[in-house]
């Protein structure tokens, strides 16, 4: 079968041919229809995500939409290695597999599966999000974030905050459930980028921010940390949970300061911390409040054969790869 086949750890996939899998019980033999290119889905494919099963030669792409023996429509995720979404065929397990309702197209399930469960996620089960309750996505202006806007706002945030770095994207999320938007500026050759930050965030947190959504990590995280430190009084809880570092900073310098005068609430959310029977509850959560939240993901579509020039694409719009 045709295939984006990666040979060993780090690589980039080229196209060729790689075994068909042969399914055995409990498992779905699928034909594949798109998977999308999210970054969790490079990352793991390449052996540099926690997740990943270091397996090589193997098969890309981490989740995906197809059919499976018997002609059900479903959205795959974390295939049985060494395959993997960007084939003709996949394999994997039975209770990894969630029912695309009628009406949501292959590609639009594909793209908005991964970074919709991950917003859904952060929400329900690691913030446990109240009605009424305020929720700042820190990085609103990427795929997920965008959703993570939108889908606080359906599930009964009072107020939605977006920051970014893009002021014309962060204009955007005014009309797609974000009541305010933070642009920022930060880097060695903008000296005063975090404070001016800062003190756009102490104004919120002086107004109240129960969530923060963070899908940047590095710089602005830190700075929204301390920024609830200095704004936040009388042990007022923030949840923050951490989804994402689309800065590609992986550590971050915190003040234990921070931590000791405030009562910030730190927490990750992803597989391993989040049960994998929620990760796809969320997905089908996420499928079945497309059309009444009015999600919508920017997607552009190219083939399997062209996966070796498309595989480092930006990730807006969401890049679907489409088989055959």
């Amino acid at each position: 079968m045709k295939a984006a086949v990666i040979t060993a750890a780090g690589k980039a996939p080229v196209y060729g041919d790689f075994n068909e899998p042969v399914a055995h019980q409990g498992q779905e033999l699928i034909t594949v229809s798109a998977s999308a290119l999210s970054q969790f889905s490079k990352s793991r494919s390449s052996g540099s995500h926690y997740s990943s099963s270091g397996k090589f030669p193997s098969v890309a792409g981490a989740d995906g939409v197809g059919r499976t023996a018997t002609g059900r429509c479903v959205y795959f995720a974390l295939p049985e290695a060494p395959y993997g979404a960007l084939a003709e065929k996949s394999l994997v397990s039975s209770k990894h597999c969630v029912a695309v309702p009628d009406g949501c197209d292959d590609v639009t399930a594909a793209a908005i599966a991964n970074p919709g469960m991950s917003a859904w996620v952060a929400l329900v089960e690691r913030a446990h999000l109240q009605p009424g309750e305020t929720v700042l996505v820190n990085g609103a202006t990427g795929t997920a974030g965008r959703l993570a806007v939108q889908l606080a706002k359906y599930l009964g945030a009072g107020r939605v905050i977006g920051t970014g770095r893009h002021e014309n994207e962060l204009a955007e999320l005014l009309s797609r459930g974000a009541d305010t938007v933070i642009p920022f500026a930060l880097g060695p050759s903008l000296p005063r980028g975090a404070e001016q930050y800062e003190q756009r965030l102490i104004v919120e947190f002086n107004r109240g921010i129960n969530i923060v959504i963070d899908y940047l990590w590095g710089a602005s995280a830190k700075t929204v940390i301390v920024a609830i430190a200095k704004a936040v009084e009388d042990a007022h809880p923030v949840r923050f949970v951490h989804v994402g570092e689309a800065s590609r900073e992986e550590n971050v310098e915190l003040p234990g300061a921070a931590l000791r005068s405030s009562a910030i609430q730190l927490m990750g959310s992803g597989i391993k911390s989040v049960p994998f029977p929620k990760l796809l509850d969320a997905v089908k959560n996420v499928f079945d409040a497309a059309l009444p939240a009015k999600l919508q993901i920017q997607t552009s579509t190219v083939p399997l054969s062209a996966i070796e020039k498309n595989w480092n694409a930006p990730g807006k719009p969401r890049v679907v790869v489409t088989i055959p």
